[in-house]
């Protein structure tokens, strides 16, 4: 599912106009990542968690010259899905 498809079936099981189903959609995301931004970690019941997980700087080889190179520490957003949603996957 793209970003279009998302917007349409929201506004349709939702009862919005498109331009409202955008907009409510932009604003959770956005929410989700100005709280990881500041370290916060946003939990959605019955569907997961977003977390902000580090990684450490470490060493890695350039493929094309076998040359080591240093990788800087970064932070991702990391999802884990809640049981209801791993029970409706693997169920």
């Amino acid at each position: 599912m793209n970003s279009a498809e998302l917007v349409d079936h929201v506004a349709t099981t939702g009862n919005l106009t498109k331009a409202q189903a955008k907009q409510v959609i932009d604003a959770l995301f956005a929410t989700i990542v100005a709280d990881a931004a500041k370290g916060g970690e946003t939990s959605i019941p019955g569907f997961g968690k977003f977390k902000v997980a580090s990684r450490p700087a470490r060493e890695g080889r350039n493929p094309a010259t076998g040359e080591t190179i240093k990788i800087a520490a970064s932070k991702k957003l990391a999802f884990t899905a809640a049981k209801a949603v791993k029970d409706a996957l693997n169920g």
